[in-house]
């Protein structure tokens, strides 16, 4: 598309994300909530809607509403009831789904994203309420037949609707990103969108830059990543503007996406809300949330990434790219958190946090929590090398590997026993320094007639003849000194 042409058009965007939460048990009965056990086991005439059967309220469920209400700034009401929203799917076996309409837990609320300039942004949440997943249909197993397994049937959800002031498909991106992070942070979803435990679905529409006057928007399922989120809503804002300059109506509709093509495909026109045909849901009695039950989950809040990333940025003075990275995972923060209650070292540490640590976890496939060297370990390699004991290059190539094959050592003692201690004495590194310009006269030569650039060739070679035990610090000066002589 045309830049000139795009530029005409805002895009307006809101996201609703359905949070699978990890309870033990389903939203309304005893049946197990549990990923990947064989098809149509955890189910009970409950899940079923056998006739005569009774829902009985997971209290868990509201206990998890109320941590992402604190975490979101919502407000959290006291007074709630649930409603049947009706409609017909093959793998919903009630027809209808246990939600909240008009007495959503959390009303209100905000995101934190980083936005396109740099700077932070509010994404305003309309609601937080607490529903039951429907089932599963299958439709790649069998070339004949679609498949439904009820096993997802009543899981308890958290659909988390925000307002649309969402402007493009990176500030989506950003906004899934942040609220999969905090859903994590919190426990209460462990965010994995491929195995569907994490949804989302996108209200997308375009509009005249300066009209006040939103278009008529279009929503999109099946996304089954966030970068698929990305992807839809940017193929359905150039459909759209391109409808539009075509003189063509949006119809306001449902449409899917297709991974493979890039596309968005039409699948049926969107329901309004009087065609689910809410009403009360007559056999749960009301909620009431009490002060006092929100100020206990309040008290066992864990630190959430934007305070963490305010504390790095601000008292630890990391930039905000490390600190970003740093909080992407929680247990990696709560890793980091615990190296800086062993050194003050903040920006050493997150060095060792984002390189070594990292490239290990990726290379080994493994999570932090099956990481073998001790936070208190990574400290201690940070303050020897801080002390001048052992370079930091040593530390990488030498001792981090030795600790990887034996992490209860201590690193300083490694260090010596494989004598890896660097050598401050000026005498013997002059001695190093000696034999490298015997070796190599001919770039002493260059670098007397002006490629001072050259150092870095001569520290290097410094480095292979001492083993890398020279103090750098020292051995630069004396080995400057030495070249102009």
């Amino acid at each position: 598309m045309e830049k000139n042409i795009r530029d005409k058009y805002q895009a307006v965007i809101g996201l609703e994300v359905h949070a699978q939460l990890l309870t033990k048990t389903k939203a309304y009965s005893s049946d197990l909530n549990e990923y990947g056990a064989r098809p149509n086991t955890n189910v009970s005439p409950v899940t079923l809607g056998h006739p005569g059967t009774l829902p009985v309220m997971n209290k868990k469920t509201i206990e998890y509403a109320i941590r992402l209400g604190l975490a979101t700034e919502s407000a959290i009401a006291e007074h709630q009831h649930f409603a049947r929203k009706n409609y017909f799917y093959p793998d919903l076996p009630k027809g209808y789904q246990i939600t909240q309409d008009t007495t959503p837990i959390c009303t209100g609320g905000k995101i934190y994203i980083p936005s396109e300039n740099g700077e932070e942004k509010v994404i305003g949440l309309t609601r937080i309420h607490m529903e039951e997943d429907a089932g599963k249909s299958i439709h790649d197993v069998d070339v004949f037949d679609t498949l439904v397994d009820l096993n997802r049937a009543g899981v308890p959800l958290l659909e988390i609707v925000s307002e649309p002031d969402i402007r493009s498909s990176e500030e989506a991106y950003n906004y899934l990103s942040e609220v999969r992070k905090l859903v994590r942070y919190l426990d209460i979803c462990d965010g994995n969108m491929e195995e569907g435990s994490l949804r989302c679905d996108a209200n997308i529409s375009v509009m005249l830059k300066g009209s006040t006057v939103f278009g008529t928007k279009v929503e999109v399922k099946n996304m089954n990543s966030i970068r698929n989120v990305q992807k839809a809503i940017e193929f359905e804002i150039n459909r759209q503007i391109e409808a539009i300059e075509a003189g063509e109506v949006i119809a306001q509709e449902t449409r899917s996406f297709d991974a493979l093509k890039g596309i968005t495909i039409s699948m049926r026109s969107k329901e309004a809300a009087n065609d689910y045909r809410y009403f009360p849901e007559p056999d749960l009695p009301p909620i009431v949330v009490r002060q006092e039950q929100i100020e206990e989950v309040r008290k066992e809040m864990p630190a959430l990434p934007r305070e963490l990333f305010l504390k790095y940025t601000g008292m630890y003075g990391l930039s905000d790219y490390d600190a970003r990275n740093l909080t992407d995972s929680k247990d990696l923060a709560l890793y980091y958190e615990d190296i800086v209650k062993e050194t003050k070292n903040f920006k050493g540490a997150a060095n060792w946090v984002m390189g070594a640590v990292k490239s290990h976890l990726n290379q080994y496939g493994l999570e932090v929590s099956e990481f073998p060297v001790s936070a208190k370990n990574i400290a201690r390699l940070v303050e020897i090398v801080d002390e001048g004991k052992v370079s930091a290059s040593i530390a990488n190539q030498k001792i981090f590997p030795e600790l990887l094959a034996n992490p209860e050592s201590d690193p300083l003692q490694v260090a010596e026993s494989l004598n890896l201690i660097q050598d401050s004495d000026e005498s013997s590194i002059q001695t190093f320094i000696e034999e490298v310009i015997k070796q190599h006269p001919a770039e002493v030569e260059r670098y007397r007639n002006g490629e001072k650039q050259l150092v870095g060739f001569f520290m290097g070679q410094l480095m292979r003849v001492s083993g890398g035990k020279a103090d750098p610090k020292a051995a630069n000066s004396l080995l400057r000194k030495s070249l102009e002589e």
